[in-house]
């Protein structure tokens, strides 16, 4: 199946304003996110949706694709239905402008499974610890026996009604979807849990509509506050010292003295 990656990107974010503009390691944050993007398998496309100037033609300057749309969008994801016949496919993968940090295999993980056609939505997932869990920026979801979400919610669900009892799985903000729902999706009004929360996929599940969650490894955090920036840039740079590092030792020159 044809598959596009599109990458929505809001410049006028409440508590990081510019986010995808912050530089990190001498790059916008949305550079990072696009070249990443740009590693998953079985793409045809890789597109920046948003709503500013200065976005575009920052992803343009290094080479990227964008595309302006409304700035009347309440979702990344309604941002994304501008775009359907402008880049036509059967699989749309949505992933945040705000995560510079995610692994292109679990992208290709979340292909695969939308090659089942039941899957019409399908989302990532991975394991926290219950102090994490009560950080509200950390999105937790519950399961199914099925791996079908029950929900998402901002708060640390399941409630510990007996300490110690619980595990967590926090959300990672990175979609599948088939062209179909983004289709019923654009008719769906908002429904109180969605706006309560502030997080799109509820208005899918207020639908009916499944969602589809695998689990990952950890990954690295989305960049919500400046705090997660400054956690964010501190990991990347932690990750090229290492790099460097590695490449280094495997360039050194190995002696041909015998001991």
């Amino acid at each position: 199946m044809n598959a596009a990656i599109i990458i929505p990107a809001r410049f006028g974010s409440t508590r990081l304003p510019g986010k995808p503009l912050k530089l990190i390691q001498d790059k916008p944050m949305i550079q990072h996110v696009v070249e990443r993007a740009q590693q998953v398998t079985g793409v045809s496309t890789v597109a920046v949706a948003t709503d500013d100037q200065r976005i575009v033609d920052a992803v343009h300057a290094f080479g990227g694709l964008a595309h302006m749309t409304s700035s009347n969008h309440q979702s990344g994801t309604d941002r994304i239905i501008e775009l359907v016949d402008i880049i036509p496919a059967d699989i749309y993968i949505n992933i945040q402008g705000d995560e510079p940090l995610f692994r292109p295999t679990d992208v290709v993980q979340l292909l695969n499974t939308m090659q089942d056609t039941q899957a019409q939505v399908a989302t990532l997932c991975h394991a926290i610890d219950a102090r994490e869990a009560t950080d509200p920026n950390c999105v937790k979801v519950v399961l199914d026996a099925a791996g079908n979400a029950l929900y998402f919610s901002r708060a640390p669900i399941p409630y510990p009604r007996n300490p110690g009892s619980a595990s967590y799985l926090k959300h990672v903000g990175i979609y599948g979807y088939r062209r179909e729902i983004l289709a019923d999706y654009a008719t769906l009004t908002r429904p109180m849990i969605e706006q309560t929360e502030e997080l799109e996929q509820l208005r899918l599940m207020t639908a009916g509509i499944k969602i589809r969650v695998i689990q990952v490894e950890p990954t690295g955090p989305a960049v919500d506050t400046p705090q997660c920036l400054k956690r964010v840039r501190e990991l990347m740079a932690a990750q090229t010292a290492a790099y460097s590092t590695h490449e280094h030792a495997s360039s050194s020159p190995k002696s041909d003295t015998i001991l």
